[in-house]
């Protein structure tokens, strides 16, 4: 008896809920998934945040192979020149070299670590937050999410996510992200703020420009680094190559991942080499990884970084954004939240949303909601996204809307 892939994958691949969208894709173009049977799919959230330059993208398969016929894994990581790890760097910290942005106290960010993932770049930067400033606290925001892994989730800022998974790391004090008073929370014990500059799974949550500068001014006062994740917002999904850029702000840690790969694992935690030094030393090998910034990996993260500045994306992203804004306008959405192609409409509840999304997958438009925002639906395509798709997908949402 023949038994398909959907059973497989109930069978043996461990579930993350009761309830997986077990969409069967067998290919992927652009800024569209294909089944097996040939039906076609416009992907509304790019696999959540990484498919930034669509998927497959040419230049970035082109990268990929070229480096398959020189190698692939040769070492742990940090001990071999390895070209395309060190044009990586190189490319990345070039995007750092902003003309007049509020300082970090401890300069431009010029060093790269390469991780797996979002959630390795966020634990290497809490350990190189400690190891640097000898202080044990982190301050994190409520509804934010940086990560499954246990640093990452004690930073996590909704208690029903990780109560089961206690005891986390100590030390862990939480603000709402945007409102001014909290930051008096940030003293001479604390050792980072990690934060979004955009919140992301709380439900795209924009800040005021104020607001990130008090941060960062609080921040330099106390001697506490700031930590910005940019993990959803960065490789030109907001509007600008980074989010921070838009805030007149600049970093003490920099992190990355999913939009940075074109479609590969890979993240990034980045800060000054002043900063970054400490991990040579007191232990030696401070944080290690075998697998981090891979050949291949890295190959592709060079090619998206330069499709996305070559093509001007992040700069397209903002009207295309507008346009998702002023299509979508409906009694049963009531606002539309964000910047660039990172987009949340809010509606009425999870139930109304739920049964929305549902539709709009039969109907060949895949999107979904977010973490701690259950009843908004996520609009995060890839940012190649044309107007006449655009055009498609909003007009396949208002139909099930009417409906």
């Amino acid at each position: 008896m023949h038994i398909s892939h959907r059973q497989h994958f109930f069978d043996h691949l461990a579930q993350t809920s009761d309830f997986p969208l077990a969409l069967e894709i067998e290919k992927a173009e652009g800024v569209y998934m294909y089944g097996p049977d040939g039906k076609s799919y416009i992907d509304l959230i790019s696999g959540i945040g990484v498919s930034n330059v669509g998927h497959r993208h040419p230049k970035v398969l082109e990268a990929i192979h070229a480096q398959l016929d020189k190698h692939m894994h040769l070492l742990v990581y940090g001990e071999y020149v390895q070209s395309a790890q060190v044009q990586l760097a190189k490319a990345l910290a070039d995007t750092l070299r902003l003309e007049s942005p509020a300082p970090s106290p401890f300069g431009l960010i010029d060093n790269v670590y390469f991780t797996n993932s979002g959630t390795e770049a966020v634990e290497g930067a809490m350990k190189l937050a400690k190891r640097f400033t000898r202080r044990r606290e982190f301050i994190s925001c409520y509804n934010a999410y940086h990560g499954a892994t246990q640093g990452a989730l004690s930073l996590a800022g909704a208690e029903f996510f990780k109560r089961n998974f206690r005891p986390l790391l100590p030390g862990v004090k939480h603000i709402q992200h945007g409102y001014l008073p909290d930051l008096e929370k940030i003293t001479g014990q604390t050792a980072a703020v990690v934060i979004e500059v955009i919140g992301g799974e709380s439900g795209v949550r924009v800040p005021e420009a104020d607001y990130l500068v008090a941060l960062r001014r609080k921040c330099t006062e106390t001697g506490t680094l700031l930590i910005l994740d940019e993990i959803q917002t960065g490789f030109g999904r907001t509007g600008s190559f980074w989010a921070f850029e838009q805030y007149g702000i600049y970093p003490d840690i920099l992190l990355s991942a999913k939009g940075m790969g074109g479609g590969m694992p890979i993240g990034a935690f980045m800060a000054s080499q002043q900063i970054m030094k400490v991990l040579k030393t007191n232990p030696i090998l401070g944080h290690i990884t075998t697998f981090g910034g891979h050949p291949v990996s890295a190959a592709a993260s060079l090619a998206a970084l330069r499709v996305t500045i070559d093509d001007h994306l992040s700069e397209a992203a903002i009207a295309k954004g507008e346009l998702f804004k002023s299509l979508l306008i409906h009694p049963k959405i009531k606002e539309i939240r964000g910047k660039g192609l990172m987009l949340a409409a809010e509606m009425e509840s999870f139930d109304k949303l739920k049964s929305t999304i549902d539709r709009c997958i039969e109907l060949g438009v895949v999107t979904d909601w977010f973490l701690f925002c259950d009843n908004s639906m996520r609009i995060a395509p890839p940012l190649t996204i044309t107007e006449e798709q655009i055009r498609e997908a909003c007009a396949t949402i208002l139909n099930v809307l009417n409906s």
